[in-house]
């Protein structure tokens, strides 16, 4: 019997990766005095890869998409340096992402929170398909 998983023009497949709810050690905004100030940053990021990276034929690094690497250097984009702005670390997290080739495209979520009155939440979100991705390597190289 033949299997349609190992047949490609039966379907198309589609993976992701999803870091959700990373509490990020850093510093945005500048405040002065009755501002308030957020006390978490929190950082959600989705990334397309190819289904052979999670669709594989037998357990091992070797055949998935190591994303340890990335997560390591997210945390140290974090506490690099103060930002301004969240705009301002979600493009450097998104130049960050485009150095793996196995990523196709991403999202990037970056929340802080409280807002006002000491409740609320604010983000700041990016995506950027294959073609935009690509786009931002070209820059980088």
């Amino acid at each position: 019997m033949h299997c349609p998983i190992e047949d490609p023009t039966f379907m198309t497949l589609q993976a992701s990766i999803e870091l959700k709810d990373l509490r990020l050690r850093c510093t945005i905004g500048i405040y002065g005095p009755g501002d308030t100030v957020p006390d978490e940053h929190v950082l959600n990021l989705t990334f397309s890869i190819d289904a052979d990276l999670v669709l594989i034929p037998e357990d091992g690094m070797a055949h998935v998409f190591d994303y340890d690497p990335l997560v390591l250097e997210i945390d140290r984009l974090a506490t690099d340096c103060h930002y301004e702005t969240q705009e301002r670390l979600i493009s450097r997290i998104a130049q960050a992402c485009s150095i793996y080739s196995e990523i196709i495209a991403l999202e990037i979520g970056l929340c802080k929170s409280p807002v006002h009155n000491g409740s609320g939440s604010l983000g700041v979100k990016l995506h950027l398909d294959e073609a935009a991705l690509n786009q931002l390597r070209a820059l980088n190289e």
